[in-house]
């Protein structure tokens, strides 16, 4: 696995495919691509596996997306340090990040990668989903996407 410096093409790819849009929209502020830092991972075959975006203002960096296409496989571990790398390089001593409450797989990964629950935003996707419609009222096992958790680590 190569983790590099994610070119703007794999990050409008990777943010179309995974958040449907070319900005994603956190409990903070609106991102657009110009607006972050980001790595991607790829394979052996040069195809890309995951990809992680991160906006550093002061000490406080924030994750603005993560996603792997293999699961367990240790990409989403990789990219996140190098983010968390990078942000420190730029003078970030905090990483923030916001998670819906249906997305129970995240709460794993952060927590067993030192992040702790910081914030509950009850019915904070409403207001999200006014500036990005496309975001589901329901996931695919049936749960009601309505509410922010933000978790946060020391850098």
């Amino acid at each position: 696995m190569i983790i590099a410096p994610a070119r703007m093409d794999d990050l409008l790819s990777g943010w179309r495919r995974h958040w449907r849009g070319e900005s994603i929209v956190t409990p903070r502020r609106r991102y657009g691509p110009a607006e972050v830092h980001a790595f991607a991972a790829r394979d052996g075959a040069g195809a890309m596996t995951g990809l992680v975006t991160f906006a550093v203002q002061g000490g406080l960096a924030e994750l603005v997306s993560l996603n792997t296409e293999v699961p367990q496989q240790g990409v989403g571990t990789n990219l996140m340090d190098a983010a968390e790398r990078e942000a420190r390089q730029l003078g970030a001593t905090r990483m923030i990040l916001a998670t819906t409450n249906n997305n129970l797989g995240a709460f794993r990964f952060f927590q067993k990668r030192g992040y702790h629950l910081v914030a509950l935003h009850r019915d904070a996707v409403a207001g999200i989903r006014r500036e990005k419609p496309s975001i589901p009222m329901v996931d695919p096992d049936g749960l009601p996407i309505r509410d922010l958790i933000d978790l946060e680590k020391t850098l």
